[in-house]
């Protein structure tokens, strides 16, 4: 990661634009020209794959492919697969995703783009298509197969454990059969494909010519309904159905007596490592042609996971299990060299995890909601900082910092002020300010933190199966004056971009509601 730099989280989904959704088009644009103004050098977003049932970005039907519903219209139309009068968006709501209303438009706009391109595209769109299906070929044909039958009449959409045992087992002679059936289906899903990645690389290029990284985020599991799990069966600790055995999870803790049952099937770390982690280094090198820097979600489990048998209801009988450890990231190492990694180390973390942590040379997370609870040893307080690690005011998991101090306890909101030595009236800006201020090498911010938004504006529940992942910001919010604020901040505490640290900025009188 870079010395003293900052930045935004806000996924794709929760962009302005008409469409019901964000999109990778002027708006991700416009955004880009936002952090730019604010003298930002990452954009995080969550993964970036298609969602299925409660529409999370963590629970995607492939670790490979980009989603579908981030397209945007309007390069549709400069491109020339769209006409103008196609678009016609039903007046979706501004504020937030309306899924049940997105998926139908959009998927109804791709199928007229698909057909159109099939019809009359140039010739060098085509070639470049067929060149995007050959590079891609190693996941994106189980991918547009898996798609398509699951599209299919006869499914409905139901998970894969669902279909015929022949297909669950993938028997050569029947996937050829619905592969030449649903010829059209799969390469209307590769054609999705290939407009995704296509906007997504010119979006990160605009970003990186402005200074700007991408920082994504990888999961340590995937979701059981998935093209990963169907076209890899051998790698995942499955029956011989094609069910899980054993599923992940955390155990009971302060927060849960029962625990957390995740439901992923779990992988079976032996045979990739037989295989020399191939999946794996194909997800991480996939990621790196989308991405600049990565995450890892729950970096505790390459360490040790938690172990739940799949009968069970709750997390309260499940064991602890080795990981792959070092082995696992040598070979991340061979394949790749150094890797910009950050390790999402939240939770109960082990000396040993801890240790592989640092072993690897990954920068870990301090979020700043969770360092208030009286203990003035708490690794998450800014004065015990080391400046290895990633600060957060909160994550996508978190409520917002205003909606959180709202909420608070007396005890806590009286350790906040006078931490800050501030009276809270400003409390989503003075723990920006504390972030920025301290030795953390990096620092991220939600969007709605920014904008001083309360708990409207979450964007997951963890605890909630739906009714997650919808907030959206609107065009207004991204305005000059939050822009050069944050730029204050920015310059104020050495987090500028090394190529405009010779601009300073004027000084800006103080707002009255500011405390001096």
């Amino acid at each position: 990661m870079r010395k003293r730099g900052s930045g935004v989280l806000l996924h794709p989904t929760s962009l302005p634009g008409p469409y019901g959704i964000g999109g990778l088009g002027a708006s991700a644009c416009r955004f880009v020209d936002f952090l730019e103004a604010g003298l930002q050098s990452l954009w995080q977003v969550l993964p970036l794959g298609p969602t299925g049932y409660g529409d999370s970005p963590y629970q995607s039907f492939s670790s490979f492919a980009g989603n579908p519903l981030l397209i945007d219209p309007e390069l549709l139309v400069q491109e020339g697969f769209l006409a103008a009068e196609d678009l016609e968006p039903p007046g979706f709501p501004r504020e937030r995703v309306d899924y049940g209303a997105v998926i139908p438009y959009k998927s109804g706009l791709l199928k007229k783009a698909y057909r159109h391109f099939l019809a009359s595209a140039l010739p060098a769109a085509k070639a470049a298509f067929e060149r995007f299906c050959q590079e891609n070929g190693s996941w994106l044909r189980d991918f547009a197969l898996f798609m398509a039958i699951k599209g299919h009449p006869d499914h409905g959409g139901g998970s894969w454990d669902t279909w015929a045992r022949e297909l669950r087992r993938r028997e050569p002679t029947v996937l050829a059969r619905w592969a030449e059936a649903l010829a059209e289906e799969t390469g209307r899903v590769c054609f999705e494909q290939f407009l995704f990645f296509r906007q997504w690389r010119a979006l990160k290029r605009y970003a990186n010519a402005r200074g700007i990284r991408i920082l994504g985020d990888i999961p340590i599991f995937v979701a059981y309904d998935s093209a990963d799990v169907w076209a890899n069966q051998e790698q995942f600790h499955l029956d011989g159905e094609g069910r899980p055995t054993v599923i992940a999870g955390v155990p009971p803790d302060y927060f849960s007596a029962t625990g957390q049952r995740w439901g992923n099937p779990l992988y079976d770390w032996r045979a990739l490592k037989r295989e020399g982690f191939h999946w794996w280094l194909e997800r991480i090198g996939q990621n790196l042609k989308l991405v600049d820097v990565i995450r890892l979600d729950h970096f505790r489990g390459f360490e040790a996971y938690w172990e739940i048998p799949a009968a069970e209801q709750t997390a309260v009988k499940g064991r602890w299990v080795k990981g792959p450890g070092a082995a696992f990231f040598q070979a991340l190492a061979q394949a790749f060299g150094e890797i910009p990694i950050v390790a999402e180390d939240l939770g109960v973390i082990t000396p040993a995890v801890e240790r592989l942590r640092k072993r690897c040379g990954f920068p870990g997370m301090k979020v700043l909601q969770f360092a208030f609870d009286g203990d003035p040893d708490h690794p998450f307080l800014p004065h015990n900082y080391s400046p290895e690690c990633v600060v957060y005011t909160g994550t996508h998991d978190n409520d917002t910092t205003l909606g959180w101090y709202l909420s608070a306890s007396e005890e806590v909101k009286d350790q906040v002020r006078r931490y800050l030595a501030r009276d809270g009236h400003d409390i989503c800006w003075d723990l920006i300010r504390l972030a920025q201020a301290s030795v953390a090498d990096t620092v991220i911010v939600p969007l709605q933190d920014l904008m001083k938004l309360g708990s409207a504006a979450r964007m997951n529940y963890p605890s909630r199966a739906e009714g997650n992942w919808q907030w959206r910001c609107t065009a207004e919010m991204l305005g000059e004056e939050i822009a050069l604020r944050l730029a204050e901040l920015t310059t104020l505490y050495s987090r500028r971009p090394a190529e405009k640290k010779r601009t300073a900025l004027p000084p800006r009188r103080p707002r009255e509601e500011e405390p001096l």
